[in-house]
């Protein structure tokens, strides 16, 4: 199995597990990073190129320059990272915010999306840029300032994991990474999310999706990916392929890596089958 190496490309840093082939990009939450998913990467199938990058403000990422930047700043921000790793196009995994941010990039660059799976999705609020934030938005600000990041965190990552006390390592690992975010950066993000609108992003792209459920997620709950995904069938008329993961909580991929690569490899796989299907069909080999 391939070592897991840390590096730094145009201004973003990031893990990566190489792979020579079906490159997987994997996008994490608001109040995570990068070393969320080094676990995960390891139970990936070692011919795929696996990345998982930390979001501009993220684990010493350079930060976006707009004070309330959009889903698509994000986006852009991607653009220019896959270019520079030499990304042409890739499986998008997206979690949480990550998912609006995979959003974003398939509705303005579907021809280097080969497919967008999503996870624990964070459909965003909708609030016009600069506009006043909803409240739970703006207290996510507050009590960072207020706690500090080590009790933030410490608060806060329970939440994350389905009978947390009897995860405890679940629950470090989740600590970990929200202890170590960066003021500026998670104000930004927080900002993003209350102007960012997933239904909307995945109603304007043709690009396949599919969807990964925690059963037991208290921070976005299943009704919120059932909305994305309705989203996505209302514009295609194509119904997404769902998998759902019982006694995970939001921190998904943390608490049960093995099903969420399971559920990765199915989706991946389908994608993949789908597009044999398509070309078949246009050749004339299926009627």
């Amino acid at each position: 199995m391939s070592d897991i190496v840390e590096k730094t490309a145009d201004g973003v840093t990031y893990l990566e597990r190489p792979g020579h082939r079906d490159a997987m990009v994997f996008l994490h939450g608001i109040g995570s990073n990068a070393s969320s998913f080094q676990h995960l990467l390891s139970h990936l199938p070692g011919d795929v190129r696996a990345i998982a990058w930390n979001a501009p403000g993220y684990g010493g990422s350079r930060h976006l320059s707009a004070h309330w930047p959009l889903a698509s700043d994000y986006a852009d921000a991607l653009y220019g990272f896959l270019n520079a790793v030499g990304i042409r196009s890739a499986t998008l995994v997206g979690h949480s915010l990550g998912t609006l941010i995979a959003g974003a990039f398939a509705e303005a660059y579907p021809n280097r999306v080969e497919r967008l799976i999503l996870a624990s999705c964070a459909c965003g609020y909708g609030v016009d840029q600069g506009a006043s934030l909803p409240k739970a938005v703006a207290g996510r600000i507050e009590e960072l300032d207020l706690l500090g990041a080590d009790t933030f965190a410490a608060r806060r990552a329970p939440r994350l994991v389905f009978e947390p006390l009897l995860h405890p390592d679940v629950v470090a690992q989740v600590q970990n990474a929200m202890s170590r975010v960066d003021r500026a950066g998670y104000a930004q993000a927080v900002r993003m999310l209350a102007s960012g609108d997933l239904p909307a992003s995945l109603r304007n792209t043709r690009v396949d999706v599919g969807f990964i459920i925690g059963i037991n997620d208290r921070v976005t709950p299943e009704q919120q990916t059932l909305s994305a995904a309705q989203a996505w069938s209302a514009s295609t008329g194509r119904s997404p392929e769902i998998h759902r993961i019982n006694h995970a909580g939001h921190a998904i991929y943390q608490q049960k890596p093995t099903e969420f690569v399971q559920a990765l490899l199915a989706l991946h796989q389908c994608d993949r089958q789908d597009r044999t299907n398509n070309d078949t069909t246009a050749k004339g080999g299926k009627k």
